[in-house]
C-alpha cells in the first residue's frame, strides 16, 4: 500500500528530486532576496515540469513533490507550494476562460499566483470575513450560471454550465471588493489572487464568494511585510476593485467550498513540507554527532544523547507515515479527508518544530550561526503551525469531525 511503503519508481523520483532540488534550484535560491518572489526560481520550476504536476498528479504524488524538495532547498519547495495554492482553485473552480487565461502561465512559471483568504481580523476565523464584495449593478450577484463541481486534482474540471441565467446576465453582473486581506504570501508582488470576500452580510461561511483578481485591477494595492520566515509575505488593500460574474470561482455565496476543497488537499503536503525539513535536521544531527568529540568519546555515545536522536527519527518517521496515509485518502475520495488531512498537518508540523529545535539543542551554539542549515531551518518551521489553520484549528477540525462521526454511527 503506497501510504506505508513507496514503489520503487516513487523512491527513485524523490531521490532524483532532491538531487534536482541541491543542484538546480538551491543555487537560484541562494540568489534571491528574502521577502521578495524569485522569479528565476518559479521560472526553473516550470522548466523542470514540476508546477505541472501540481496539476496533473495525485495528493500523495504532490506530497512527496514537497518532502523532497523542502529537505534540499525550502525556498523551492515554497515557491512550488505557493503557486499551487493559489492557482488550485482555478483549475479546480474555474471556467474555461479562467484556466486558458492563467494557468499555462502558472505551468510554466511566468505568472505568479496568490490565495488571498486571511484578514487581520479573520485568520483562522474563515467563515469571518470581512472583506465586502457589493453589488455594482448590471443584474444579481447573487444570480450566476452554475459553475462545476470541485474536481479532484489531476482530473479535468467540468465546464461552466451555460444556463439561461448565465446567458441573461453574460458577465454584466458586477460587484466592487472593498477591504483588506493580510499575511498573503506572494502579496504585494503576485500575478493574480484568488480572493474571497463576503457577498451576503450575515450568513457566515455561506455568504462567501471566491474572485479571481489580476493584480492590475484599479484599486488593488499592497504592502510587503517584514516577517521571520524568508518567503514573501503582504498585505492587501481593496479600494472599490471591480470584479464581474467572469471573474467568479465556483458559485457567488459559495466560497468557503473552495476554500476548503483547495485547504483538504495542501494541508497534508504542509506536511509533507514539515516532514521533509525534520528528515534534513535529523540527518544533519546523526552526522554532527557521530563525528563531534566529546567526553573522552563521540556525541552519539552519550546515552541520552542517542535516546533523544531515536525519538527524532521515531516522530518524524511517525509524522511521514500520517502524511503519506491523509494523501492517499485524498486520493481515494475517502469519506473522512478533512479529519485525516487536519491530523497530518497537526502532528507533521508539531514533529518538525520539536525535530529542528531538539538538532539546534544537540548542535550547539554553531547551529544558530547565520547561514548554518539548522539556523535556516530553525526559521522556516514556525510558521507552517500557523498557516493554512493553526494547529489549534486543526484540533478543532479532528474534534467536530469525530463527533460527527460518533453521531452518525447511532
Amino acid at each position: 500500500m503506497p501510504a506505508f511503503s513507496l514503489d520503487p519508481v516513487r523512491t527513485a523520483w524523490c531521490a532524483e528530486l532532491r538531487t534536482t532540488a541541491a543542484e538546480r534550484l538551491r543555487p537560484l535560491a541562494e540568489k534571491g532576496e528574502p521577502g521578495r518572489v524569485n522569479r528565476p526560481l518559479v521560472a526553473e520550476l516550470g522548466q523542470l515540469g514540476l508546477l505541472r504536476r501540481l496539476f496533473t498528479s495525485g495528493a500523495l504524488d504532490l506530497c512527496l513533490m514537497r518532502e523532497s524538495l523542502a529537505y534540499a532547498c525550502t525556498e523551492a519547495e515554497t515557491a512550488l507550494a505557493l503557486q499551487g495554492l493559489g492557482a488550485y482553485p482555478v483549475h479546480a473552480y474555474g471556467t474555461p476562460a479562467q484556466r486558458d487565461r492563467w494557468l499555462p502561465e502558472v505551468e510554466h512559471g511566468t505568472a505568479v499566483a496568490a490565495f488571498a483568504l486571511s484578514e487581520p481580523g479573520a485568520g483562522s476565523d474563515a467563515a469571518a470575513l470581512g472583506l465586502r464584495a457589493e453589488a455594482d449593478g448590471g443584474g444579481d450577484g447573487a444570480a450566476e450560471g452554475e459553475r462545476h463541481a470541485q474536481a479532484p486534482i489531476g482530473s479535468t474540471p467540468r465546464p461552466a454550465s451555460a444556463s439561461p441565467l448565465a446567458a441573461e446576465a453574460d458577465g454584466r453582473s458586477r460587484w466592487r471588493l472593498s477591504g483588506e486581506k493580510c499575511w498573503i504570501s506572494n502579496a504585494p508582488e503576485a500575478d493574480f489572487y484568488t480572493v474571497f470576500a463576503r457577498t451576503t452580510p450575515g450568513a457566515g461561511a455561506r455568504g462567501v464568494t471566491a474572485f479571481l483578481v489580476p493584480a492590475d485591477r484599479p484599486g488593488l494595492t499592497g504592502t510587503a511585510l517584514d516577517m521571520l520566515s524568508p518567503h514573501p509575505i503582504g498585505a492587501l488593500g481593496f479600494d472599490a476593485v471591480p470584479v464581474t460574474a467572469d471573474d467568479v470561482l465556483g458559485e457567488p455565496d459559495r466560497g468557503f467550498r473552495v476554500a476548503m476543497g483547495t485547504l483538504n488537499l495542501f494541508r497534508p503536503s504542509v506536511g509533507a513540507f514539515a516532514v521533509g525539513m525534520a528528515q534534513a535536521a535529523l540527518d544533519a544531527t546523526l552526522a554532527h554527532t557521530a563525528r563531534r568529540d566529546a567526553f573522552g568519546g563521540k556525541l552519539k555515545d552519550l546515552q541520552t544523547v542517542a535516546h533523544r536522536v531515536a525519538e527524532l527519527a521515531l516522530r518524524t518517521d511517525a509524522a511521514r507515515l500520517m502524511v503519506y496515509a491523509a494523501a492517499t485518502a485524498y486520493d481515494e475520495g475517502a469519506p473522512d479527508v478533512p479529519k485525516r488531512a487536519a491530523m497530518a498537518k497537526l502532528l507533521a508540523t508539531e514533529t518538525a518544530q520539536y525535530v529542528v529545535d531538539a538538532a539546534v539543542q544537540l548542535h550547539g551554539a554553531r547551529a544558530l550561526q547565520r547561514g548554518h542549515l539548522l539556523e535556516h531551518l530553525y526559521r522556516e518551521v514556525r510558521a507552517p503551525r500557523i498557516y493554512e489553520g493553526a494547529s489549534e484549528v486543526q484540533r478543532g477540525i479532528i474534534a467536530k469531525e469525530l463527533y460527527a462521526e460518533t453521531e452518525a454511527s447511532r
